[in-house]
């Protein structure tokens, strides 16, 4: 195929549903070794268009374009039997969840082997070895022993590495990445960006969908941003990263939080709307918000001590998930908790919650004993107590509207009929920015950003001290991330809540943080204040953490701070009294 064809043409290209049209004239062209990235929230229409160019447009699809050339292949003439051709062979696609795209009970070899079965005619025997060369190629350890495993023996990053070794299996001319690093861990991310961006760099053209434009700046040679279906500005990537054109690109941009520091806003005042009448009634039973003067002892809302925990497998001697944690959690004060999945995060925010009993150590809550007493000790006391799990919707009950999923929050026991909560359900949606109408409906028709709003809801209802926020904004485009970050700290501000922040991404837990632990394989390797931990790393492996982020987090300068003293528990060398900068609202150290 000549260099100078493009791999990729679409002219006028539109989709619609039922009559509704959710890709609207759009066109592009794709190069032999470059890469166009198509970036833009959900519902903008990426995915739509990604499907379309390879035959998946989905049942009950219209698709209409004046020209779409697919690898020198006519997309407006080649029926199903003809794009089972084209698929795998001229185009390899990727897939945002490679744990559904992957066949549970099928091994990753056989997977991997069917692409080549059916587009080759190399023995049994070449394919094989070629599996063994593709696993190896995408970074995969001991290739052979993974090929032999399923894909719910992997990890995340493992199976996303897979399904893209089968997607690359025939060195397809052009490549269509959709999501493909979206609630990875960073160092896991960034090996898939380099792996893609080395295919590119070998000759594959790549069509690469992503809300992050973070993360597409290291791979991406131009980039087109979608909205409503329409591309509202394209260009090549210094342009639009640096000198973007149109208010929705530039708001994506103000939205990332890499760079902005502790309580600075993300959106627009608007998006995330708090009603005074609302605020002062629920405030009704709170503790105060934050305060305090120089000196002031402030006693911890949460602490761990030591905390352990170690899970039976089989023919072994146990996993053991997290080793020696210790921290202390302020009020007024987030905490941040960031590592690569595996390290240990989730157990030990489900020991802060006392869903799990630690082997070893303690939790206290509020000064008194935690995870050392009986459920029937802890259940008066769990109101104080709240939770944001990544996927709200998982964690609603389906049978239940977001009205009775509030009463029963506010109910604590008693009568759960919505309409005896009328009131403080109309308080508490407003409180997070959603109309009172809301308690009507369901959470599945709920968009992502309202079911996390909704979840935010229902943690506050029992009125907390302390909210453990698990992932909250990972599977968040990120102008509705930065709606619900804006809320937690307004919430924080407000009424003096302290939160244990999870999360894999460096950036919101920068933001979001006034102190951080970094964990690995199960271990606390470093702890301090955030500022301090980012711009100023002692540990190796918080140093790989950071290289790996993508490079407008790199390029910060710590923000200037004030001097405390954290106390924080650290296994290892690290001294976990050393004098260290907050973050900048110089809460007073406990003790």
């Amino acid at each position: 195929m000549s260099p100078t064809k493009p791999i990729l043409t679409v002219e006028a290209l539109n989709v619609s549903f039922g009559g509704a049209s959710v890709v609207r004239d759009v066109s592009f062209t794709v190069n032999p070794g470059e890469c166009l990235a198509l970036v833009g929230e959900s519902g903008s229409g990426k995915s739509v268009t990604a499907r379309s160019l390879i035959g998946l447009a989905g049942a009950g699809s219209l698709v209409h374009a004046a020209a779409l050339d697919v690898a020198n292949h006519d997309g407006l003439r080649l029926s199903q039997r003809g794009w089972r051709a084209v698929r795998g062979k001229d185009v390899g696609f990727i897939l945002q969840d490679a744990l559904a795209s992957l066949d549970p009970l099928r091994t990753v070899g056989k997977e991997i082997d069917d692409a080549l079965r059916l587009h080759s005619a190399g023995s049994g025997a070449d394919r094989a070895a070629r599996v063994i060369e593709l696993l190896t190629s995408v970074g995969l350890d001991e290739p052979e022993r993974r090929a032999s495993q399923r894909p719910g023996e992997l990890s995340g990053g493992m199976r996303q590495r897979a399904l893209i070794a089968s997607a690359i299996a025939l060195a397809p001319a052009l490549i269509i990445a959709d999501e493909p690093t979206t609630a990875l861990d960073a160092t896991i991310a960034s090996q898939v960006m380099d792996l893609l961006g080395g295919l590119r760099r070998s000759g594959s053209g790549m069509l690469l969908i992503s809300h992050d434009l973070a993360a597409v700046a290291s791979v991406a040679d131009t980039i087109a941003v979608m909205q409503r279906g329409r591309i509202v500005e394209r260009g090549p990537r210094e342009q639009v990263l640096g000198d973007p054109q149109h208010p929705y690109t530039r708001a994506l941009l103000a939205a990332v939080p890499a760079g902005k520091p502790r309580f600075t806003r993300l959106s627009p005042a608007a998006d995330a709307p708090m009603s005074d009448t609302a605020a002062a009634s629920s405030i009704a039973g709170r503790p105060a918000a934050v305060g305090g003067g120089p000196g002031a002892v402030v006693l911890p809302l949460l602490s761990a001590r030591g905390l352990s925990k170690t899970f039976p497998v089989a023919k072994s001697a146990g996993f053991k998930a997290v080793r020696n944690v210790s921290f202390e959690l302020l009020p007024g004060r987030t905490l941040g908790v960031v590592g690569e999945s595996g390290s240990g995060k989730t157990t030990t925010a489900r020991m802060a919650l006392g869903l799990l009993a630690p082997d070893a150590g303690a939790v206290e809550l509020f000064g008194e004993p935690w995870s050392q007493v009986p459920e029937s000790d802890r259940r008066t006391r769990r109101p104080g107590l709240g939770a944001i799990y990544q996927d709200p919707l998982s964690s609603f009950d389906p049978r239940l509207s977001t009205g009775s999923l509030l009463a029963d929050a506010l109910s604590r026991g008693a009568t759960r009929k919505p309409r005896a909560y009328a009131g403080q359900i109309n308080e508490l949606l407003k409180m997070v920015g959603l109309e009172p109408g809301v308690a009507e409906r369901h959470p599945a028709t709920l968009s992502g950003g309202q079911r996390q709003r909704l979840a935010i809801a229902r943690a506050l209802a029992p009125k907390p001290r302390v909210l453990i926020c698990d992932e909250p904004v990972s599977a968040l485009d990120v102008s509705i991330q930065a709606q619900v970050l804006d809320l937690l700290d307004e919430l924080q501000r407000r009424f003096g809540l302290g939160y244990l922040f999870i999360s894999h991404d460096l950036a919101v837990i920068r933001h979001m943080s006034d102190e951080v632990l970094v964990m690995r394989a199960g271990e606390v390797v470093e702890a301090g204040a955030t500022e301090l931990v980012f711009g100023d790393p002692q540990h190796d492996y918080t140093r790989q953490l950071l290289s790996a982020a993508p490079a407008p987090l790199r390029r910060l300068d710590p923000v200037p701070g004030c001097v405390h003293v954290l106390r924080l528990g650290v296994s290892g060398s690290m001294n976990p009294w050393r004098s260290q900068r907050s973050g900048g609202n110089g809460w007073p150290a406990s003790g």
